[in-house]
């Protein structure tokens, strides 16, 4: 696990750094930066509209008395999608645009549901019910 967290804040910034010289030097740096700007802005937006329909979905699952496991999933989802398009950088934000897309959000959800389930499976053993 340390390993994955040191390649993650190593390699994802250096790779960052590396797309934005390399697009700065086609665009130019001003153009670069307000491009940066940009979608870090619309980024925040999509987050936040997204963040408010999923959060009247949690309000009317709760007025119906069901419990809103997948919305709240949802949520987490977004807000990490909104920090991920906060932080500059080419590569994030395709990452946090893609968590955005409802489509392929389900797939993250996906994913995260079979993590969840690996772990309560792994840790079944060590759960001790007074």
């Amino acid at each position: 696990m340390l390993l994955k967290l040191f390649l993650a804040f190593t390699l994802i910034p250096f790779s960052e750094l590396y797309l934005l010289i390399k697009i700065g030097y086609y665009l130019g740096a001003f153009n670069t930066i307000l491009v940066v700007i940009v979608t870090g802005l619309l980024g925040a937006y999509l987050a936040k509209l997204q963040g408010i329909k999923t959060m009247m979905r949690v309000r009317e699952s709760l007025n119906r008395g069901e419990l809103p496991a997948e919305e709240m999933l949802d949520a987490v989802l977004i807000f990490v999608a909104g920090i991920v398009l906060i932080t500059p950088g080419f590569i994030t934000d395709l990452a946090g645009l893609g968590i955005l897309i409802p489509n392929t959000r389900s797939w993250f959800k996906r994913w995260l549901r079979k993590k969840f389930d690996q772990w309560i499976s792994k840790n079944r053993a060590n759960i001790v019910i007074f």
